[in-house]
Formats: structure tokens, C-alpha cells, sequence
């Protein structure tokens, strides 16, 4: 009698690409899938994302490709993974977006990006500038008096909740999480992921671990140009306010405000090139985030009480762009990284992608975009096998 042995399959890194590819490889019953992560400095959970990508002026047309599509991917993501119940507002909800810029000629000129970007990205929605009374419709709050830019398709999403919810379904379907700090090898039978309780070999690996991707491969002499930036930001509550419907807001500067359900606000998040891997939370940075965020957009934000710091790591690359697909010189073993800030926008479409090239199905981005062998080079000839 015949017996198929199952594909051993590792993602390492539960962060919103790890989860994500975690998710659809749970989905093949061809693969037997264990999840690696010991939670400590992951971005995804500490971070709130704003899903409103369109009206960014950054020039490289490869990195507004992947958070477009990122952006267009995610209800139906959600979806799938809800299994087609409706998706937590919790974790993310179409509200709507907020710009302001200093200068009102920033503004027309973002108007006219989105007016041609959305002739193929229709998910922007309604654009139009607001003057200030039509901001207060939508955020009472408000009391500045510059107009803002508002795209109706943008959304929010809670990191935390996200990644929670999506790791759920793909146990669920069969995955196994080890919840501690691995690391890897190669031997003739496959790869090696070492845990504190014995060495566990796989088929094919998935790193996914972001800014921690040169400590994995380092042993197997890899040098990786992907570096830790420490985000942090702060939750306030504003009570007896009804927020759940108000838009993401994005002023100039790092002081975005992402309300959420029952009056929590989120403000932030910093990019901070210089801390490593250090967590430390700096109260007095983010209280004058709070003071600066007020500054801008409403004077309420100064009397909100403070409901809790947090404190992650994210990825970024020398030339602030992206990368993932096969570590070059492998096979089975695939990696992405350089997600920067923007990674909860394209971390499930990136993770779709890893796990496509682990089933050898065509990913839905191309390759040559995001090309890892830019980034992730060997020092040393590898081991014949």
C-alpha cells in the first residue's frame, strides 16, 4: 500500500508575512507546517496600520506596485480567512482616509496622483478635498482650519488582532506553533531548525522574521542587507466619543492617528534607524507625539488619558525597498524582508507569495521586482550536498 509523505514545511517569523504564508500553506493537506516565534520585538504586533497606500509620493513604481496590490488584497484575504463571515472591525475596517498637508497646492497636486492612479486602482474610492467644517463631519473633534484630502477606500487594521486571528485559522487547519527563538542549518536531508528541545528537519523553509533575517542566515553564510528601525506609538482614549466609524488621519510627519472602537486612538509611529533591537519605551518622545498630533489636527488629543505604550521593530534595507523569493543558491529555503513601515499593507500579499513558491505555483508578484539576490548575498561557496 502506498503511503504520501507529507512536505515538512517551517515558517520562521509569525509577523504578518510569516502568518499570512502560514495561513495558506496550512491550507494544503500535503504539508505538515510548524510556525517558529518566541513574540519578542515582532512589529506586526505592536503596530496600527493605515491601508491607504495611493496617495504617497514615493517614485519607485516597483514598491507602489506591491502596496497597491497589498491594498486591493486584503478584503478578500480577510475573507478567505473568515471563511466568508464578516470580518472584525476590530482587526480592520474600511473607514475612509484623512490627508493634510502645509501647503493647499500639495493637496491638488496629491489630488491629481489619485484621480490617474485610481484608473487602475479603483479600491481608492471618492476623492475630493474637504474643506474644515466637512472634516468635523467626519471627526467632531477637529478644530484646525486646513482642508484635508479624503480617499473613502482607505482602512485600518490592528497588527495585533490581525496576526492573532490569522494564526487561529491556520491552527486550526493543522499548523503547529513553537513559541521560541530558533535557529537554522543545512544538512543533506534538508534544513535543520534548532529548538531547545532537539534539532527538527524540514523539506522547505519560510523566513519571515524581518529585520532578524541576517542572524538566521549568517550561519549559513549569507550577508543580508536588511537592518532593525524601532517604531513606537501610543494609545489614548478619548472618552465619549463614538469613533468607530472616524477615518485614519494622516497629517505631515510621523504622527498619524488611527482611531479604533470605543474611543481608543492610536498615534504614531516613529522611525527611529539608530536603536536597534532595543524596545525601550520613551514616554516623553511619545507624549510630545501627542502634543504634536494635537498641534496639527485637534486640541481634545491633549486631554486624552494615555491607555498604553508600544514598542516594535520593522525592517528596512539600504535603499528602503523590499525584497523576498528563493535565498539565492537554495532551492527550498525563501525569505522577504525590507517591508519597512508599509508592511502591514503588503505583508499578506507578500506572504501569499512565499507560500505560492513553496507549492511552486507562480506567485502573484513578480520576482524580478523585489529581486532578493540584491539583497541577501553569499560570502562563502555553500556545501555540496
Amino acid at each position: 500500500m502506498f503511503i504520501m509523505t507529507r512536505k515538512r514545511v517551517a515558517v520562521i517569523g509569525a509577523g504578518v508575512v510569516g502568518v499570512s504564508a502560514a495561513y495558506y500553506l496550512s491550507k494544503d493537506e500535503s504539508i505538515d507546517l510548524t510556525i517558529f516565534d518566541d513574540g519578542i520585538g515582532q512589529g506586526t504586533s505592536a503596530a496600527a496600520g493605515i491601508i491607504s497606500p495611493w496617495l504617497s509620493r514615493r517614485r519607485n513604481k516597483k514598491w507602489y506596485h506591491m502596496v497597491k496590490e497589498g491594498a486591493a488584497f486584503y478584503p478578500d484575504f480577510l475573507s478567505d480567512v473568515m471563511n466568508g463571515d464578516t470580518i472584525p472591525p476590530s482587526v480592520y475596517k474600511q473607514v475612509g482616509t484623512l490627508v493634510f498637508k502645509t501647503n493647499d497646492q500639495y493637496l491638488d497636486d496629491l489630488l491629481d496622483i489619485g484621480e490617474k492612479r485610481r484608473e487602475n486602482a479603483p479600491e481608492i474610492g471618492e476623492l475630493k478635498i474637504l474643506p474644515p467644517e466637512k472634516v468635523r463631519e467626519k471627526v467632531p473633534i477637529y478644530t484646525k482650519e486646513s482642508p484635508a484630502l479624503w480617499a473613502s477606500g482607505g482602512a485600518r487594521v490592528d497588527g495585533k488582532k490581525l496576526v492573532e486571528l490569522v494564526l487561529e485559522e491556520a491552527s486550526k487547519n493543522g499548523a503547529s506553533l513553537v513559541k521560541e527563538r530558533v535557529t537554522l542549518s543545512q544538512s543533506e536531508e534538508g534544513y535543520v531548525v534548532h529548538t531547545s528541545t532537539g534539532p527538527l528537519l524540514f523539506d522547505s523553509v519560510v523566513l519571515a522574521a524581518a529585520a532578524w533575517l541576517p542572524e538566521l542566515l549568517g550561519p549559513l553564510d549569507y550577508e543580508v542587507d536588511s537592518r532593525p528601525q524601532k517604531g513606537q506609538l501610543v494609545e489614548v482614549k478619548l472618552a465619549g466619543y463614538n469613533t468607530n466609524d472616524w477615518p485614519v488621519i494622516m497629517p505631515e510627519g510621523e504622527e498619524d492617528i488611527i482611531p479604533f472602537e470605543n474611543g481608543h486612538v492610536i498615534i504614531g509611529a516613529t522611525h527611529e534607524n539608530e536603536e536597534g533591537f532595543n524596545l525601550d519605551i520613551d514616554e516623553n518622545r511619545l507624549k510630545d507625539m501627542i502634543v504634536i498630533a494635537a498641534d496639527k489636527f485637534s486640541d481634545t488629543l491633549k486631554t486624552a488619558s494615555i491607555e498604553s505604550y508600544r514598542s516594535g521593530t520593522r525592517a528596512y534595507t539600504s535603499d528602503f525597498s523590499p525584497f523576498f523569493g528563493p535565498v539565492p543558491g537554495h532551492q527550498q529555503l525563501f525569505a522577504a524582508s525590507g517591508l519597512g513601515s508599509t508592511g502591514l499593507t503588503a505583508g499578506p500579499l507578500v506572504g501569499k507569495c512565499l507560500a505560492q513558491l513553496v507549492m511552486e505555483e507562480t506567485p502573484d508578484l513578480p520576482l524580478a521586482d523585489y529581486p532578493i539576490e540584491q539583497y541577501v548575498k553569499q560570502t562563502n561557496e555553500p556545501p555540496s550536498f
